[in-house]
């Protein structure tokens, strides 16, 4: 039987930590800060927003809410970011994706300050990535590697598939991975027989967006899954539910799985908080 890696209780211990840091920071006058702008009135965009709010409020970090009308021009929210990027009272800007057709969201991403790109997609927060230095890194692949570090010791050495190479996902956390010393395979939709490849990987870390795309027989046995997808589906009785990029219950003679919901979700928020406070500390 595998393992189940508990994101939720990962994430607590993280969102704890977190918080001691603000008190601390509170202490010294400074009050932690996110500012979170939401652009159109996507649905699903909205409850991503007041949750992150309410986590904030729950570790003690001050929280802005901007929202901008869906019709709102590239260069009005260009202008805003410029305006918090110059706000000495602001630690953490997040722009909450996506954005409508009419606005580039490279260049909105690009007006962040990277000092205060707690999502840790500025180009050169990207770059301090990949040479190891000293950079905000992505919630989701920070998330990732802590659920990882909770059940492997040592990845010198270590065989590990990636399953996706997004630039929010899979490339940042093979970086990760390298400089852990592991060696890391990144696939994608080209990529050829992947089931042999997944096979021979000591760590499956899935993020294609593609329900139970992963097989039990795709996993050899003792071997550590992320399962990083998140999508509903709707069973045949018109119930919908949540599943992720594994078959989890094909699973059973991995070494360990994280579970869909409640393993790599937790993960990034909790994350996004540690990297607003870490912001704030390196400010002052």
């Amino acid at each position: 039987m595998s393992v189940r890696i508990d994101g939720r209780a990962i994430a607590r211990a993280l969102s704890d930590k977190t918080s001691e840091t603000v008190h601390h920071l509170n202490a010294r006058g400074i009050e932690p800060t996110l500012a979170v702008v939401l652009v159109g009135d996507d649905p699903a965009s909205d409850v991503y927003v007041r949750r992150k709010i309410s986590e904030c409020r729950k570790v003690g970090i001050h929280s802005i809410e901007r929202r901008l009308p869906g019709d709102c021009t590239e260069e009005a929210l260009l202008d805003l970011l410029e305006t918090m990027n110059e706000d000495s009272r602001i630690h953490g800007i997040l722009v909450q994706l996506p954005l409508p057709a009419a606005i580039d969201a490279a260049k909105v991403l690009d007006r962040i300050s990277p000092d205060k790109d707690v999502d840790g997609f500025h180009p050169v927060n990207v770059g301090r990535l990949s040479t190891g230095s000293l950079g905000l890194v992505p919630c989701t692949p920070l998330g990732i590697m802590m659920l990882l570090d909770s059940v492997v010791d040592d990845y010198r050495g270590l065989n590990v598939v990636i399953i996706g190479k997004s630039n929010i996902v899979g490339k940042p956390v093979a970086m990760l991975l390298l400089e852990r010393e592991a060696t890391v395979t990144v696939t994608h939709i080209e990529t050829r027989n992947l089931p042999d490849i997944a096979r021979a990987a000591d760590i499956v870390i899935a993020a294609a967006g593609a329900p139970h795309l992963v097989r039990g027989y795709w996993i050899k046995p003792e071997a550590i899954v992320i399962d990083v997808g998140i999508t509903r589906v709707i069973d045949h009785d018109g119930t919908s539910r949540i599943v992720g990029d594994c078959a989890t219950h094909e699973l059973d003679h991995a070494k360990a799985v994280t579970p869909v919901p409640g393993g790599v979700g937790p993960m990034t928020i909790a994350c996004l908080l540690s990297n607003t406070a870490m912001a704030a500390e390196r400010h002052a």
